[in-house]
C-alpha cells in the first residue's frame, strides 16, 4: 500500500512540474474578441393586415408612415442606448397607440353597440413572464397596463372592470370614451352595420391592430401586441390580441412574435407559439416557421391576417396572408423601412 502511495505522489509531482514549465497560450492560439459575435438587435412592427390597396389608404398613408417611423425610432433610441427589448417594445407600441390612425388606443374600432374595448399583451422572453390585459373600456394606453400586470401582479391577464381597478390602483392614466372616437373608425362601424343589414361583406379592410418585436444588446427577446379588436364586435368579444401564445409570444430559445388578423383562427392554431416552437425544436428559419403556418395552415381555412417576428439571431420575419400588412423594421444602423402592399413584403 505504501509502494502504491509514493507512485501516485511521484506522479503527481512530475505532472505539476511538466505544466508549469509550458507556456501560456498565446495571443494567437485564444479567439480574438471580434470572434464573439454580438447579437443583431432591432425591432420591428405591424400596423395590421388586411385586404387593402395602396389606392384604398392613399389618403392617409403619408400620415401613417410618419407615426410608423415615429414609433421604430423610438424603439430603436431605445434599444441604441443599452436598454431592455421590454422598454422598447413598450414606448413604440404606445405612440402608435396615441395615434388615430391605427386600431388601437386612440384609434380603436367600435364594438356593435358604439363603444370601445381594448386589449393587450406583453411578453419577456427572458423570462417567459408576460401580462395582458382585455375589455377595456377608459384606459389611454393598454400596453402600460399589460405591463403592470406582468410586473406587479402574480397574473398574466385582467379583463375588463377587475383590470381597470388594477389600473386605478397603479395609477394609469383614464380617459373618457371620447377620447377614442373618430370619425374614421364610427363610419366603419355604419358601414359595416349597413353591409350587416344587406347580408354583405366589406370589400376592403385594414385591420389595424398593431405591435412590435424586438431584440435588445443583451440578446433578450420582447413582444407586444395591442388592439380595438374587430369593427361591431359584441358580446364583450376578445381576439387573440391579449392571448399569450395565439397573439403575442417571446422565448429567448426561439423568437418573439406579434400577430395581427381575425383572432379566432390565431387563438385555434395558437400561431404565435406554433412558430417559435417550430423555430426551437426543428430548426427551421424564422421565415419558413411563419410561412409554413400563415400561409399553410391559416390560408386555407380563411384565416386571414400576418405575423413579424425577429429570432434569437436578429433575422426578420414578416408573413401575410391578405393582399397588405402595415410593417416595419430597424436595425443598429438607425435606418427605418416601411412597407404596406403585398409586392414589397420581405
Amino acid at each position: 500500500m505504501r509502494n502504491n502511495t509514493n507512485v501516485h505522489v511521484a506522479f503527481l509531482v512530475a505532472f505539476l512540474a511538466y505544466s508549469c514549465s509550458q507556456p501560456a497560450p498565446s495571443a494567437q492560439t485564444q479567439p480574438p474578441a471580434s470572434a464573439i459575435q454580438a447579437p443583431k438587435w432591432g425591432m420591428v412592427i405591424h400596423t395590421g393586415a388586411g385586404n387593402f390597396t395602396l389606392a384604398g389608404i392613399a389618403e392617409r398613408k403619408d400620415a401613417m408612415q410618419a407615426a410608423m417611423n415615429d414609433a421604430l425610432m423610438a424603439g430603436y433610441h431605445v434599444l441604441a442606448g443599452g436598454g431592455t427589448s421590454l422598454d422598447a417594445v413598450q414606448a413604440t407600441i404606445v405612440i402608435l397607440e396615441d395615434s388615430p390612425l391605427f386600431n388601437a388606443g386612440k384609434g380603436a374600432v367600435f364594438t356593435h353597440e358604439g363603444t370601445n374595448e381594448l386589449d393587450a399583451s406583453i411578453m419577456d422572453g427572458a423570462t417567459m413572464k408576460a401580462g395582458a390585459v382585455a375589455g377595456l373600456k377608459h384606459i389611454k394606453n393598454p400596453i402600460r397596463l399589460a405591463r403592470l400586470v406582468m410586473e406587479k401582479s402574480p397574473h398574466v391577464m385582467m379583463a375588463g372592470e377587475g383590470a381597470e381597478a388594477f389600473a386605478k390602483q397603479e395609477g394609469v392614466d383614464f380617459v373618457d370614451q371620447k377620447y377614442f372616437f373618430t370619425d374614421r373608425a364610427w363610419k366603419a362601424l355604419q358601414d359595416e352595420l349597413a353591409a350587416e343589414k344587406k347580408k354583405a361583406a366589406q370589400t376592403e379592410d385594414h385591420h389595424g391592430t398593431v405591435g412590435a418585436v424586438a431584440l435588445d444588446q443583451h440578446g433578450n427577446l420582447a413582444a407586444g401586441t395591442s388592439t380595438g379588436g374587430l369593427t361591431n364586435k359584441r358580446f364583450g368579444r376578445i381576439g387573440d390580441s391579449p392571448i399569450i401564445g395565439a397573439g403575442t409570444y417571446a422565448n429567448n430559445q426561439s423568437c418573439a412574435i406579434s400577430s395581427t388578423g381575425i383572432g379566432e383562427f390565431w387563438i385555434r392554431y395558437t400561431v404565435a407559439h406554433d412558430i417559435c416552437a417550430r423555430v426551437q425544436y426543428t430548426h427551421v428559419s424564422i421565415q419558413a416557421a411563419a410561412d409554413a403556418v400563415v400561409q399553410g395552415e391559416l390560408k386555407p381555412v380563411g384565416g386571414e391576417g400576418g405575423v413579424i417576428g425577429l429570432d434569437a439571431h436578429g433575422d426578420v420575419m414578416m408573413s401575410f396572408n391578405t393582399t397588405g400588412m402595415g410593417r416595419g423594421y430597424v436595425g443598429a444602423d438607425g435606418k427605418p423601412t416601411i412597407m404596406f402592399a403585398g409586392d414589397d413584403r420581405k
